[in-house]
């Protein structure tokens, strides 16, 4: 199947596998994307609109460009996604996904969702993040710096290492005991 300058218009796309390829000036709007599979694949100009990606797998894909407006991915694996490249991102959501080795740095995301996913060594550095729900996620080794976290929701989330001293978390929902990862960053002794 060659995506390359189409307009799709709610459509269901199931089992589709490209790797290294470039897909380029394409639209798809209200689409569910099924077993979809991108492997170092670059997208150029592509607008992603109200779309579904369903058990996907997306691996070093650069998005360059492009447009993601209410797009949620369940149970998909997003690995090492270039989301800084893309020119517009909006209402993006993830549910029980793999998002491991992506970078999101700089971004304006207010009111993302990364909820039950496994969200390490990500770089989130700079962005805003605020209103998020990353609710019983795992984030090893991912990276938060100046980033604004107000109103976010990391309840259940585990694996965080936030500097309190340098990012933003007014608001921000915490549980016991992971909420005690706050205080590493303040170098202090508890008995």
């Amino acid at each position: 199947m060659n995506f390359n300058a189409g307009v799709y218009y709610h459509e269901k796309f199931s089992g589709f596998s490209a790797s290294e390829t470039l897909i380029k000036n394409v639209e798809f709007e209200d689409c569910q994307f099924e077993r979809l599979s991108l492997v170092n694949c670059v997208l150029e100009k592509v607008r992603f609109i109200d779309c579904k990606f369903n058990e996907s797998f997306l691996s070093a894909v650069k998005p360059q460009e492009c447009r993601f407006l209410g797009v949620k991915f369940v149970r998909s694996r997003v690995i090492g996604f270039a989301w800084t490249v893309a020119k517009v991102i909006h209402d993006l959501e993830f549910e029980e996904c793999q998002l491991n080795y992506s970078d999101f740095s700089y971004l304006k995301l207010s009111g993302i969702k990364m909820a039950h996913c496994e969200v390490k060594e990500v770089d989130f550095a700079g962005a805003d993040l605020s209103r998020g729900d990353f609710s019983s996620s795992d984030f090893t080794g991912s990276r938060f710096y100046n980033t604004n976290l107000n109103e976010a929701n990391f309840q259940k989330a585990t694996n965080y290492f936030i500097d309190i001293r340098n990012n933003r978390l007014t608001g921000a929902k915490f549980t016991f005991p992971e909420v005690l990862s706050l205080l590493k960053s303040l170098d202090i002794v508890i008995e």
